[in-house]
């Protein structure tokens, strides 16, 4: 098992860890990380270890066996070897563009009050896919309410709700194309605003700016047409 590091401080950006394992495509496991695995739209972290007065470039993470988390270096180099203690190190610009991208996400699927049915994430920009048959009729109003958001510099907080709680809340579950994990006993939820005076509410479990006025200023970009009942809408970070 990999301790998530990132679950519990998404602005760590350094920390010491044992190597566990190695796979056998040449990844290495740790046993606690900040890097965050590729999932739920949002690309694996990237950066690097140092031990014995080695580095080993590491392009992504993924998820591995059971809780385990592997890191896929950059290069096919040598490995630290099992049971080496090192120290990781996470490339913070990029990480920290996710974060505001996948914040922004986030408030527009608030904005755009539709099912999501798909979602990407990068560090300029992000998009979601909804279930809707028309395109937004005013561009302008639409950036204007997410940037209002982002003004609000709003809290973001995460907590836990019981597989039972989120059966009596489906009302919570945006994304219909990805189903939050069954079997794991609680699921991370991810609030935007206070408890009692929420903007969103929703299970995910991706990293996150601590506040909405970290995002910066928002732009929306293209809005596609992918089916009869799909749309794509793109937004990107001024900056």
């Amino acid at each position: 098992m990999t301790e998530m590091l990132f679950r519990e401080d998404p602005y760590r950006r350094d920390a010491a860890a044992r190597v566990l394992a190695h796979t056998v495509e040449g990844g290495v496991v740790l046993d606690a990380t900040v890097f965050y695995p590729k999932g739920g739209g949002q690309p694996g972290d990237s950066g690097a270890l140092e031990w014995d007065g080695k580095r080993l470039a590491i392009a992504t993470a993924v998820k591995g066996e059971g809780n385990q988390i592997v890191l896929v270096p950059s290069e096919p180099l040598a490995l630290p070897p099992i049971g080496c203690h090192l120290v990781q190190h996470l490339d913070w610009d990029r990480r920290h563009k996710h974060m505001r991208v996948h914040t922004a996400l986030h408030l527009l699927s608030v904005a755009v009050p539709f099912g999501v049915t798909g979602g990407a994430i990068s560090a300029t920009h992000g998009r979601l896919d909804f279930d809707m048959p028309d395109a937004p009729e005013d561009r302008m109003a639409l950036e204007e309410a997410l940037n209002a958001f982002v003004e609000q510099d709003a809290r973001v907080s995460d907590g836990w709700i019981t597989e039972a709680e989120l059966e009596a809340a489906p009302a919570l579950v945006k994304t219909m194309a990805v189903k939050p994990p069954r079997g794991v006993g609680e699921i991370r939820l991810v609030r935007i605003g206070e408890e009692t005076d929420w903007i969103d509410l929703q299970p995910c479990g991706g990293t996150h700016v601590a506040r909405t006025g970290e995002i910066g200023a928002l732009r929306l970009g293209k809005i596609e047409k992918k089916g009869r009942m799909s749309r794509r809408i793109y937004l990107h970070l001024d900056s």
